[in-house]
């Protein structure tokens, strides 16, 4: 006859389990924050890419200031960069 559990067997069963679920939810969040970041470094890579090939040079960390000041200069100005996404 089999037998039965005792309800702290059953506790501790439950326990258990509710750790591997944890860990299986853990993994599973480090897995899609992983393809967020693997993603966004995509991006980033992209729009580097596109803004050298207009350039016509490749960019140098010290034109990285005055890339950005350009670029919120033309925000100011009337939102340019962001409209021409807008279109």
């Amino acid at each position: 006859m089999a037998k039965r559990k005792s309800d702290e067997e059953k506790l501790l069963e439950l326990q258990r389990k509710m750790e591997q679920l944890k860990a299986q939810e853990k993994a599973i969040k480090a897995r899609q924050s992983q393809a967020q970041r693997k993603a966004r470094t995509k991006r980033l890579i992209e729009i580097g890419a596109i803004v050298e090939s207009v350039l016509g040079k490749p960019i140098e960390k010290e034109d990285l200031p005055k890339l950005k000041a350009f670029l919120e200069e033309q925000e100011k100005r009337g939102h340019f960069f962001s409209k021409a996404f807008l279109q």
